[in-house]
């Protein structure tokens, strides 16, 4: 489909920032929903203010995928069209990369949150490699089958960080188990809330996450379906697109 220019969406000075061309890195993130009362609620972290990258903006957990990501046993496998959404318009396409984006939300939301999208009805799991260790102790596989693929954003270039992030959606009642002590003033994510559609677009959120926030309110009326339309932001020049991946 042909992309669509959305760059009145977006502040200007994003597209003007004087930082060298850095190459995008792989990143996911995790939009998390809470489906027990009538108006489902959606997981939003704020950075630390003391932070450089986005100091206390609202978040969806997540970050750039880490080398074990690749390598941690799991529990079942993520739905076809999901992986093969996840496949287009990249360079080098392999299941393996596909798995790992999953698998950077599962645990970015692990380390960030405390929250654990896993399973036991696989038995027990041996020792995980370093930033897995966490599923480990709570006797957990991670979940891919619980992660549906939703949407994908590219930071514009000119920018000091530059991520190529995939946006999963999983439900709540996907969460096995949760880590305490994991959110507060020294920590990443100094606060977390649960927000509706309407409260999470009026929050202290970056541009993209808006944008995001209101690719999945269709999802979150009607339930995530593996199959609907997953919208794909990116840059040419000064202008911001949205493309349809299908």
């Amino acid at each position: 489909m042909k992309p669509t220019d959305v760059s009145p969406n977006f502040p200007r000075e994003r597209l003007d920032a004087g930082h060298p061309l850095v190459r995008p890195v792989d990143a996911a993130a995790l939009i998390l929903v809470d489906r027990s009362k009538r108006i489902p609620r959606i997981l939003l972290g704020r950075r630390n203010p003391s932070l450089r990258f986005m100091p206390g903006k609202f978040v969806f957990p997540g970050g750039r995928v880490d080398a074990a990501d690749r390598q941690v046993p799991v529990y079942g496998m993520l739905d076809s069209e999901s992986e093969r959404r996840l496949l287009a318009r990249v360079s080098r396409p392999s299941t393996t990369r596909a798995r790992a984006l999953a698998l950077a939300a599962i645990r970015e939301t692990c380390e960030e949150t405390g929250l654990l999208i896993g399973t036991n009805e696989a038995g027990a799991p041996g020792q995980f490699p370093g930033p897995w260790q966490g599923f480990s102790a709570a006797g957990l596989f991670p979940n891919l089958e619980a992660l549906t693929f939703v949407a994908r954003a590219i930071t514009p270039p000119r920018l000091a960080r530059r991520f190529d992030t995939r946006f999963f959606m999983a439900e709540l009642s996907e969460v096995a188990h949760r880590r305490e002590g994991v959110v507060g003033p020294a920590t990443e994510l100094v606060e977390l809330q649960w927000l509706t559609l309407d409260d999470a677009l009026l929050a202290d959120v970056p541009e993209i996450t808006r944008a995001i926030l209101a690719e999945v309110a269709p999802r979150l009326k009607s339930g995530h379906r593996p199959w609907q339309p997953v919208p794909f932001y990116f840059t040419r020049g000064a202008k911001v697109y949205r493309e349809t991946l299908t």
